[in-house]
Order: C-alpha cells, then structure tokens, then sequence
C-alpha cells in the first residue's frame, strides 16, 4: 500500500498569505497542515508516500519537509508541472504508485478520525474505490455524491446547482490499480482539467466497485482564511496541548492554562491565556495573548494583544494598543501603527509584507 499527497496548487483562496509559498505548508498551531496527513497516513501503516508538488513551492515543501524521516516514512517529490487537476497529478504519479493501490490525500484537509479503520475497510471489501463523505450544509460548493442504502456509490458531481445529496467528498480517497484505465479513458473538463470525480464516476459506469463511508469527526478544509483559524482552535482544543514553558518569563507575567512557550523565547510583563501555543526565540512585551492563537518562531510582539490569531514565523508587530482578532499574520511581515485605532483589528497580511497604520 503507498499514498500519494497533493501539496501542489496555488493556493487562490488563501492569498495574499499564499503568494510565495505553499498552502499545505502554512502552520495549524504551528505545525504545517501538510504534516497532519503524513503522521495521519504513517499511523494506518503506510509509510510509502508520494507527494505531489508544483514548480512554484515544491522547493519550499521539500526543504520543509524532507525525506519522511522524522515521521518514519520514505517520502518521494512527484513533480505536477501543471494544474491540471487531481486525475492529472495521479497519471504523473503512476510510476511511482506502479501496481500498488494507494491512499489519495489532499493536503490541505484535516480530519478528527483515523484513516485505519477506513484502510481496513477498503482491503477487506476489496472494493476499487472508497471515498470519504461528510454531511455538509451547502453541498453545491462541493463535489457530491449520490449512494444506496447499503453506502454503494451511484454517482458523483461536482458542484451541482441541483445537488443529489448533502454528502460532499472530503479529498481523502483509497484506489486499486483500476484507477489507472479509468484516468486514461476520460477527457479533461470544461475548466481543461482531468477531474478525479470523471475518473471515478467512470469506474461506476463500468461496474466496478464503488464505496463510500461517512465521517463522523469534524473535516476541515483550510483553504481560506477563517477555516485556518477554525482548524487552528480546535487543533489546539482537541489535541493533546498540556502547559510546558521552556523559554524565560519575568516574574510580572502571568501563563494561564494550555500554554506551551517554546526554548529561547523571552516573556517581559505579559498575561498568556490558553490554549495558546508560542515557537522558539520569541521575543514578547507588553503583551496579551488570548486563547486559540499559535505564535510562530523568532516572532517579535510589543505591545500588542491577540485573540484567536495565528502569527508565523519571524513576523515582527509593534505599537498596536489594540486587539488584533481573526487574524493571519504572514512570515516575516512587519507591522507598527500609530494609537487611536478601533477596538478591534482584523488582518490577512502576507508573507514579508511592511505596512504602518497611520
């Protein structure tokens, strides 16, 4: 059994934080959402993992990511020169996957349940697919799927003005070699992509095995703004995050709750309340951090207070007397403001922006 994991994409919907670097890589509690399916995949017991990368950030996701090591994995970089859809980043990988069934993951998802019990169904039924549904309350924005009562695929569309059901596809799918002939025998889209729901729709017209299975959990797809902060909240909620300070803090601050602070980071008369994840070589001041926010490494906040925020590496804010909240703040962005601003700020700033509020 191998996986492949699509890490390509320009990531539209996250932009500006997505111009120059890869959506899969951006932090939930600073973490890279990419890294959730690899440890995801290793825990079912598959360690042979393709990942699929695009000429714009796969440098990024390879030195990011490495050779699989660190999760007890062997990882292989599949090159997509193109977006030319999910059935196109599968028929490049195919000499990869050679005559292997496989796990497809998209890299920007994040699920609450284990992916064995869905692998341990796949062998068993033996089926030719089986694909992960979620009951959704706008399926039209979602490719969708029409099943039996015995949960047998009848047919998949994507983003139906007339939806057949409410059960949209999570992006997490199990396949046989007979994905392969199916790729092969359809025609790129309107949009002038080969569409994994064409391919698998075909296999369904031609008898082949078809199966779907519901998830239970909580799906997120952390492809705009507020998904990222709602999969960073619960990440933090329902994850194992217990207090842990490793860095210095003054005797003046107060760390309150799930908090972990990570070694070299420096805490000069600041109130923390979690759950609350702050890096490495932070340097903080003047500051109150509020609960579901993830502060990345070498970050520097004077005078700042965060609520519900995530802020990446080796961004750097200072002089806001006001609460930044719902925000995402890209790497190495520097912001400063003048006082006197409204009670509340809400920001999506990209990587090494410098803006100055007057």
């Amino acid at each position: 059994m191998k996986a492949l994991i699509l890490s390509g994409g320009k990531g539209t919907r996250l932009r500006p934080l997505t111009y120059t670097g890869a959506k899969q890589l951006v932090p939930v509690a600073n973490k890279p959402i990419l890294w959730y399916g690899i440890e995801g995949i290793v825990a079912a017991g598959v360690t042979d993992i393709g990942i699929i990368i695009s000429p714009e950030t796969g440098e990024e996701v390879k030195a990011k990511t490495g050779n699989g090591d660190r999760f007890g994995a062997k990882i292989t970089y599949i090159l997509q020169d193109q977006p030319a859809g999910l059935a196109h980043a599968v028929k490049v990988a195919q000499p990869f996957l050679e005559d292997s069934p496989f796990i497809m993951y998209l890299g920007d998802n994040l699920i609450q349940s284990e992916l064995g019990v869905f692998l341990d169904n796949f062998k068993s039924q033996q089926t030719d697919a089986l694909i992960l549904l979620r009951q959704v309350s706008n399926p039209s924005a979602f490719g969708v799927a029409k099943v039996d009562e015995n949960g047998r695929v009848l047919q998949l569309v994507e983003k139906p003005k007339v939806p057949p059901s409410n059960l949209a596809l999570v992006g997490i799918y199990f396949f046989s070699t007979a994905i392969h002939d199916a790729i092969a025998a359809i025609q790129p889209s309107a949009r002038g992509e080969l569409e994994i729901t064409d391919a698998i729709q075909c296999l369904i017209d031609r008898q082949k095995k078809v199966e779907a299975c519901q998830l239970e959990g909580w799906w997120l797809d952390t492809g705009k703004k507020d998904d990222l902060l709602e999969a960073n909240r619960i990440i933090l909620d329902t994850t194992c995050l217990t207090k842990s300070i490793l860095g210095e803090v003054d005797d003046r601050s107060q760390v309150i709750g799930r908090v972990q602070i990570g070694s070299g980071t420096k805490l000069i008369n600041c109130t923390i309340r979690g759950p609350v994840i702050i890096g490495n070589n932070c340097y903080l001041e003047h500051c109150f951090i509020g609960p579901y926010s993830s502060i990345g490494d070498r970050v520097t906040l004077i005078d700042v207070e965060v609520d519900h925020s995530v802020i990446l590496q080796s961004a750097k804010i200072v002089g806001i007397h006001q609460r930044i909240v719902d925000s995402v703040i890209g790497q190495r962005a520097q912001l400063t403001v003048a006082p006197q601003r409204p009670k509340a700020l809400r920001f999506m700033i990209g990587d090494d922006s410098q803006i100055e509020l007057a």
